[in-house]
């Protein structure tokens, strides 16, 4: 007799949850859609569509779930809408604000700092934030896709200076794990490599990202491997991104957090104190809040150096020392970051 197939009901199959390949196809790229889902008047976000035209609106919904309903000013809601104030040019605001051209080696590889270098992954990400120093970068250029990673291992290869390779995008994270396999197991190739960075931002706002099948590469590797956050505010840390966090770090992973200081989102002791708090509970450690990089679009976020100043010393008299990040400013030529007490 023919094998019977179980057929599962169309039902069931409506109720299976999305995969986070699925969640990021889903994501939110209309700004009226977004606030009509968190019901605030466009009014609140006039005359936003070239800024939207210039720089799109994308976000998934788990981050959108997040966000309080009714309220325009929502810390989570400001880091995604597009403002009319970003198409206004502003003097001592590019669109190289850290000078990641001038870094460029090969195509998507960047040797800024010494011992390390980054790998531009992908122009790809699962979010995108109106302050980032790249929304302007010709990833057409300047990404190492696959037919580039052969030059980006060859110069690696030949520099036994360099000892941490860092994943960088767009997010290297929205890549499959099987094309991340594939570029961990070069890298794993060079035997004067041991350190592997990874910076993304899936773990906060798609957690679902966070695979049993990507745990466990990373569980396996060689490396001593580092996965470093971005999370601006506590509300963006909840029981999902715990959960992602946990299999992270149950696997070896050191967790680190860099936040950016944000007019209007985090500018103010209680944030900044209930970020490192909530990072702390979920395993992260804070490591830098990044003075806003200049870059052209996101002059209204800034935050003047003696306000973050101020902010780190009030931290210091409420919070234990590993709960407080370095602030720091990222400077186009400089062999590191830049300790703002120094600037």
């Amino acid at each position: 007799m023919p094998k019977t197939i179980p057929v599962i009901p169309a039902e069931s199959v409506a109720n299976l949850p999305l995969s986070w390949q699925q969640q990021l196809a889903q994501a939110i790229t209309e700004p009226d859609q977004l606030l009509k889902i968190l019901q605030i008047a466009p009014e609140n976000f006039a005359n936003n569509v070239p800024a939207s035209e210039q720089f799109s609106i994308k976000v998934p919904r788990a981050f959108v779930s997040k966000m309080q309903i009714g309220n325009p000013r929502d810390p989570l809601l400001l880091q995604v809408m597009a403002q009319s104030q970003e198409i206004l040019s502003v003097e001592g605001y590019g669109c190289d604000p850290v000078g990641d051209l001038d870094a460029n080696k090969t195509p998507g590889l960047l040797h800024k700092y010494a011992g390390r270098v980054l790998l531009i992954t992908t122009a790809a990400c699962a979010v995108h934030c109106r302050y980032c120093f790249r929304r302007h970068f010709p990833y057409q250029h300047h990404q190492a896709g696959r037919e580039q990673w052969v030059q980006a291992i060859e110069y690696i290869q030949n520099d036994s200076s360099i000892s941490e390779v860092i994943l960088s995008g767009g997010d290297p994270l929205v890549l499959s794990d099987e094309r991340l396999d594939e570029l961990i197991s070069l890298l794993e190739a060079i035997p004067h490599l041991s350190r592997l960075r990874i910076h993304s931002r899936l773990p906060v706002v798609l957690p679902d990202r966070i695979t049993g099948a990507l745990v466990s590469r990373l569980q396996k590797s060689r490396f001593n491997i580092c996965v470093v956050i971005h999370a601006n505010h506590a509300n963006e840390i909840g029981n999902e991104e715990i959960c992602a966090l946990s299999k992270l770090k149950r696997a070896g992973v050191h967790l680190l957090n860099q936040a950016v200081l944000l007019e209007g989102i985090n500018n103010n002791i209680e944030d900044q104190i209930n970020l490192s708090e909530a990072l702390f509970a979920a395993g992260v450690l804070p490591y830098y809040l990044h003075l806003l990089d200049a870059v052209q679009g996101a002059a209204h976020f800034d935050v003047e150096l003696q306000a973050g100043l101020s902010l780190i010393s009030q931290m210091q008299c409420r919070l234990a020392g590993f709960l407080v990040p370095k602030l720091v400013r990222e400077i186009a030529g400089e062999v590191s970051k830049t300790p703002a007490n120094e600037l």
